[in-house]
Parts: C-alpha cells; structure tokens; sequence
C-alpha cells in the first residue's frame, strides 16, 4: 500500500480542532481502495507502511476507549489484508527467456533431479515406443540393475513393485507391461495434471501448446511409472532415516532439528536424461509461458502458488462471512470499513497535530515555510 495512504489532510489553525479538511481526490480513492480492499493479491503490496502510523495515532489519542477503537480498526485493515496484499503470484515468462538451453531445462526446473547427459548411451528417455523398455539396459550398463526391478523405491502414489496394468491403461502406455504407477494414478494427463494440487498444476501461466503439455504428460509418467527412476532416489534405502521424513510414522522432530535431517521416499536427484530429449522439450515450449520464480524451479513455483492461493481463499472467506452476517454486498462493506477507519484515525491524527502545536512543535511548521504545493484534491471549509 505504499504511495496509496490517502488519510484525511489537516491545516491547523492554533489549538482548536482543524477547520479545513482536503478531500482526497477521485483517483485517489480509486487506487486507495483497488490496492486495500480487492478481493484477490496484489503484486508487490503491503499494508506494513501503516503499522508505525497506527501506533503513533493510537498513543495520540486522549482516552482509552478512542485508543482502542483506534488499535482495533487498524488491526482489523493490516492483519486480515496483509497476508493476502502482500502474497503474489510468481512471474510468468516464455521459456525461451526462462531457460537458456535444454540443459537449464531439465535441471533448473527439476531441482537438480535430472542432469543432462551428452553421452546418450549412459542416459535415459522419459518417453518409448519400444516394446521393452530401453531405460533398463541404461540401468544395467551403469551397474544399477542386474536382472529384473524387483521393487518401486519411489514412494508417494507408486505401487510397492512393478507390474502389469490393464488394457485400458493408455496414457502412460510405454509402462503397461511393468509399471510402478496404477492406472487409478495416470487415468488421464487431466489426473496427472491434478494429483499434486493446484500448485503444480503446469498450466498456471495459461493453457500450454499440445506440443508443450505432452512433454510434462511425458515426465509425469516417467516419474510414476518407471521403475528405474527409483533408483535415483534422493534418500536411498542406505541413507534414508524416517526419523528426519516428517511424512513417516517414525518421524522424531526432536531428532531432525540436532541433525539438521529432512529426508524423503519420493525426490529423485540427478538421472541422467538424454541431451536431446532435454533440447526437444525447450524446441516444443520455447514460445509457451511458465512460472519464472528461481530461474524456473518448479518445486519454488509451487510453493509460491500455494501461499497465493492460500491467501486469496482467506480474503474468499473473510468476504463470505462479512456478506453473510451483515446482509450487505462485499464491496459496500469494504467501503463502509475503509471510510471508518479513515474517520478514526483522522481523529486521532487531529490529536497529535494539537499535541504538537501546544507544545510549540507544529508538525507542518517547516512545511509551510519552504512553501508545500498546493494539493491536487478538493478543499472544503473555511480557509481563513
């Protein structure tokens, strides 16, 4: 809210109570009450401006009661709205000036899940039209694999071990003869979309080209279906502790906080991805927009997502509750709010002017002196 505090101007005229107030002009009060009151976050505002203020007003006034009607109708402008004032969406940008190249791609926007690999006999696809899948004889060459993936090391919505899945599994079809997602998981690139929540919905930037989404349709059911993605898992079954994953039964927060620990059975952390798999995807996209938050990471997006998020469905609430109990239109109830606020810490305001003047200090002394340009707003009362 900085720039949009229009609270009541005072010119005072010896100890008695002011006799000309400046009325805030219409564009003032059009951005005063767009930046305090609107219904959803606004980029780079914050009602923190006003706390100082607000104390100052409040010590100001001469009895407790207008001291704490003061406190209160600041409270209820600052604490409610700031959350959501000062949460905004992260910036979206084309992915063409998001990531440089494919390489950024692939490990920018997966936190160092992936690597991109140039020697593409040592790295996987995250996609396969071949009737075996080409991921396992990567797997055995780097001397992961001997044999047949007995287990799914992933754990979130994958299954214990890999298997077979009906003939209606479609979307991620590569995987039908060994999978380690259900087809509960990956019905559709809809229920890929949406299994995570709406902070990782990939869309957030506005509708993705067909030949963009498929892409992150691709990566989807790589990440759930193929069984080889787990043995990259960040926290190996050597290294995983469930007294530092605050997702397991065994979890010790005590424990966590003196090591400095947080694991996890579902982060995958440097697979190798083929070069040109990673060049494709940035070709397919380049001109599409996306989350531009931690040059593109897009776990950093998510999080930003979901306080934005939050914050809006507080500001829902809040409104649902004041149109319920008072009857009143939203917008209506807001004004009524802005303009008692403004009234009470204009008397207040009118408080500490007079404090000052009798005390010899006038606020607007050195003001008037240096000459203050005439104000753009409307003037009423008598000048004089």
């Amino acid at each position: 809210m900085t720039s949009h505090i229009v609270c009541v101007c005072f010119i005072i005229g010896s100890s008695s109570p002011p006799s000309v107030v400046r009325v805030p002009t219409v564009s003032e009060l059009r951005s005063y009450r767009l930046n305090l009151i609107r219904l959803g976050p606004a980029q780079g505002t914050t009602t923190r401006p006003l706390i100082p203020l607000a104390v100052s007003l409040a010590r100001s006034c001469p009895t407790m009661a207008l001291r704490s009607a003061v406190a209160t109708a600041v409270a209820s402008v600052i604490a409610a709205p700031a959350a959501v004032l000062g949460t905004a969406a992260p910036q979206c940008k084309p992915f063409h000036e998001i990531y440089a190249s494919g390489k950024e791609l692939c490990e920018n926007m997966w936190n160092d899940a992936f690597v991109y690999e140039e020697d593409e006999s040592n790295a996987y696809t995250m996609w396969f039209w071949d009737a075996e899948n080409p991921n396992d004889a990567v797997s055995e060459s780097l001397g992961l694999l001997t044999g047949d993936h007995e287990v799914c090391h992933l754990d979130y919505f994958h299954k214990d071990t890999p298997g077979p899945e009906p003939d209606g599994f479609t979307e991620c079809h590569p995987w039908k003869e060994n999978a380690c997602c259900s087809h509960a998981t990956v019905l559709s690139a809809t229920k890929l979309k949406e299994s995570y929540g709406p902070e990782y919905h990939w869309d957030r930037c506005g509708p993705l080209s067909p030949e963009c989404e498929r892409f992150f349709v691709q990566e989807a059911c790589f990440y759930e279906c193929d069984p080889n993605a787990g043995l990259f898992r960040k926290w190996d079954t050597d290294t995983y502790d469930p007294r530092c994953d605050a997702y397991a039964e065994e979890y010790d927060e005590a424990y966590a906080t003196a090591q400095g620990c947080d694991h996890n059975t579902w982060q995958m952390h440097q697979m190798p991805i083929k070069a040109s798999y990673c060049d494709a995807w940035l070709t397919a996209c380049a001109n599409d927009m996306f989350c531009a938050a931690d040059d593109g990471d897009y776990f950093t997006c998510a999080r930003q997502y979901e306080a934005y998020d939050d914050s809006a469905a507080e500001i829902a609430r809040l409104t649902a509750e004041l149109e319920e109990s008072s009857g009143l239109d939203a917008s209506i109830i807001a004004v009524i709010a802005v303009l008692g606020v403004l009234a009470v810490l204009g008397a207040c305001g009118t408080c500490l002017l007079i404090r000052h003047e009798k005390k010899g200090k006038p606020v607007f002394g050195k003001l008037q002196e240096q000459g203050v340009p005439e104000s753009s707003g409307t003037t009423i009362g008598n000048s004089a």
